[in-house]
């Protein structure tokens, strides 16, 4: 039996187990989760069957709703609160493990778990600093090591555990933190940007939205994904009802056409990228994407799924199911999808249909 620590949006942790046990069970594994609603993480069991070969947890790209995967080493209770440092290295020492690139003090994406966060950002230069002298962390933070992780609910009680480096969200609590645009005209923008940065490496990024690429912008008003795509050098045609930002219009990279989403066509029959941030049932969004890249409207896409209040994780396993049989006989299709910190009640995918016209395959 293998313990693992999963990370995610309050509310959402029996979408992460039900995820995990769908997964598992098409590669013949099983496991059973340990969780508490809205407390922003669990705990899962994966069970081991000697007639199979190893099976582990998907790898947390791959896992729509878990923000971040942790292996449990054991739980840690410190019954002297001042010697705490001196109870996590004897604990260390006797699970004979190797030395750790570098160490993260966490808790819960909760108002809970907040109450916390002082205490772990004052103890972390201390634990640091230990150690490093005990030859447990390198002297520098190296990124090819596992990462030791102490995960605390309460100052006394903590959980270690361990990331992998190929197999790890890099960002503290697993939370991609951005800073909001002065200029962007809402908030919105930031959904998008979370995106094409997890989404995408750098180098990936150079190649995928560069000058003189074209886009549709469905749903756009008033412009926060548009900002995004204008700022990338992208020229834009924003469909929406609704106003789109005079500063958007005003640098001539972007069209406003008050119309139907659902109706409307790219001007010269084909554009490089479609994003969507429509307020629309999921099925609809899906159907409507598909559309776009059957017909080779667009060669990309980056959208939202707003999702129902129950059988999340359900509802979009079926309509990422359906794109992928829609367009299985298409060569070089990629397709990722996330519960984006920065999104709510939405997942962010995105889909290229030919890898190869961007030099990613």
């Amino acid at each position: 039996m293998t313990d693992y620590l999963l990370y995610c949006r309050a509310g959402y942790e029996a979408d992460v187990a039900a995820e995990i046990d769908d997964k598992l069970a098409k590669k013949g594994g099983y496991g059973f989760a340990k969780l508490i609603k809205n407390k922003g993480f669990l705990r899962y069991s994966l069970q081991s069957k000697s007639a199979l070969p190893h099976i582990d947890l998907p790898h947390i790209d791959n896992l729509i709703f878990a923000r971040q995967k942790l292996h449990i080493l054991k739980d840690l209770s410190f019954d002297d609160t001042q010697d705490r440092i001196l109870s996590i290295l004897t604990a260390l020492d006797a699970l004979d493990l190797p030395m750790f690139g570098d160490v993260y003090l966490e808790y819960a994406d909760t108002e809970e778990g907040r109450t916390i966060a002082k205490f772990c950002k004052k103890f972390t230069v201390p634990l640091r600093s230990a150690l490093r002298k005990h030859a447990r962390l390198t002297k520098k933070e190296n990124s090819k090591k596992p990462y030791l992780h102490l995960f605390f609910e309460q100052s006394g009680h903590c959980v270690l555990a361990y990331s992998n480096a190929e197999d790890r969200n890099s960002d503290f609590l697993g939370i991609r933190r951005l800073k909001f645009p002065h200029d962007a005209p809402s908030r919105s923008t930031l959904k998008l940007e979370e995106a094409i940065s997890l989404f995408y490496t750098n180098d990936q990024q150079a190649q995928l939205f560069n000058k003189g690429m074209t886009a549709v912008d469905l749903g756009a008003c008033p412009g926060g994904w548009t900002y995004q795509l204008v700022s990338r050098g992208l020229k834009v045609e924003a469909v929406d009802n609704g106003a789109i930002a005079e500063s958007l219009i005003s640098t001539g990279m972007v069209k406003h056409y008050a119309l139907d989403g659902f109706a409307y066509r790219p001007q010269d029959g084909h554009v490089d990228w479609l994003v969507c941030d429509m307020i629309e049932k999921p099925d609809k969004v899906a159907e409507l994407m598909l559309q776009w890249l059957k017909n080779n409207w667009a060669s990309a896409t980056i959208f939202n799924l707003k999702l129902p209040m129950k059988k999340r994780y359900q509802t979009v396993d079926m309509l990422i199911s359906k794109i992928n049989n829609e367009l299985h006989q298409d060569s070089g299709v990629i397709l990722k999808a996330k519960h984006l910190y920065h999104n709510r009640d939405e997942v962010t995918v995105t889909i290229i249909k030919n890898a190869a016209l961007f030099e990613l395959t």
